[in-house]
């Protein structure tokens, strides 16, 4: 009884944590877009966003009020008459009062995003040699929607994240509240920030990054085959060193006994 009630408290005060952290998890943004970039130019692209943000920055036609639910066909169906394809939408959730949801879809060609009216705000290039590649993103203004009366407190961030697929030896990252450079989260995740009201306002972005045109999964993968040969290597030259010691023992042990 007394571990059953000793359970419960603890379980109570984890609860009681975790509605305490409001951002356990990191930063949170009013709309997120994230990049995930291959180093064939291909991309997968994830947007988070509340719904009165996509009215507010993309001119969505949803209704932003928390009585009407999100409807998920009508969300897709927006995307993709607006250009974007392979759109999947993921089940929404709420947040200080708002409702979130995610969409993601792939492009083969991360020049050609733009063709996606949702995110035509911005351009994008890529370009590539035998060493090198280099991708800058400009986003330009927003669509200056109307999403009537929102409880944003102006706290709100706009973040745009690139997943880059290999090591970065460039990056022009500055921190929002000083300008001084920032650094890449985990090593290949690269962050830009505005305030909700400057994106709303239509300040310019750009985000430049230079990065090497060897993925970070294929040198990885690389390094492992290479330990592996090395180690099946010395493995074989063990067995080998082994079977000729005994060989020679054998032979010596035939003289002997052909000596007695």
């Amino acid at each position: 009884m007394r571990l059953r009630r000793s359970g419960a408290v603890v379980g109570l005060f984890l609860l009681a944590f975790a509605a305490g952290c409001s951002n356990p998890l990191g930063r949170q943004y009013e709309y997120e877009e994230q990049i995930y970039l291959s180093v064939d130019g291909s991309a997968t692209v994830i947007i988070d966003s509340s719904i009165p943000a996509f009215v507010a920055l993309r001119g969505a036609t949803f209704d932003p009020s928390m009585k009407t639910g999100v409807n998920r066909e009508q969300v897709r169906a927006w995307f993709e008459a607006a250009g974007c394809r392979d759109v999947r939408v993921g089940q929404p959730w709420v947040r200080r009062g708002r409702r979130f949801v995610q969409v993601r879809m792939t492009v083969d060609d991360i020049r050609r995003l733009g063709t996606c009216e949702v995110l035509g705000w911005s351009r994008y290039q890529f370009e590539r040699d035998e060493q090198t590649i280099h991708f800058v993103q400009e986003v330009g203004p927003s669509a200056a929607g109307n999403p009537g009366m929102v409880n944003w407190d102006g706290k709100e961030m706009v973040g745009f994240k690139l997943h880059a697929p290999s090591r970065i030896s460039f990056h022009n990252i500055r921190r929002l509240a000083d300008g001084s450079p920032g650094e890449p989260d985990r090593g290949n995740i690269l962050t830009w920030e505005q305030t909700l009201a400057d994106r709303r306002a239509g300040q310019p972005l750009t985000m430049e990054v230079r990065m090497g045109a060897e993925s970070i999964l294929f040198r990885t993968l690389s390094l492992f085959a290479m330990a592996f040969a090395a180690a099946v290597a010395v493995l074989a030259f063990a067995i080998w060193l082994t079977i000729r010691k005994a060989r020679k023992a054998r032979k010596v042990t035939k003289g002997t006994i052909a000596g007695a």
